[in-house]
């Protein structure tokens, strides 16, 4: 079972989660190592990355999903295409 939670956005439930509220954050094409200190719920707006968990699971986030990150997750982003979300948490 994935330690990172995807889930197709709906209208309905964006308004539930009230990402308008949310902070925006953009990242061009790169590579880096994160951590989540904070469980982290994230709507991706446009883009691709490939996010892969110190297990070596690898999981494609990608415009439209909406993504849970648990807390304490250390994972290694490779930003594919430019990428541009709102998340709350982390």
């Amino acid at each position: 079972m994935s330690k990172i939670k995807i889930e197709k956005a709906t209208t309905r439930r964006l308004k539930e989660l009230k990402v308008e509220t949310w902070s925006p954050w953009e990242c061009d094409p790169s590579e880096f190592d994160w951590q989540y200190p904070d469980e982290e719920i994230a709507y991706v707006k446009k883009g691709k990355v490939l996010v892969t968990t110190e297990d070596g699971e690898e999981v494609e986030v990608k415009a439209g999903d909406i993504v849970t990150f648990p807390k304490g997750l250390k994972c290694r982003w490779k930003v594919i295409e430019r990428i541009e979300k709102v998340y709350t948490g982390g």
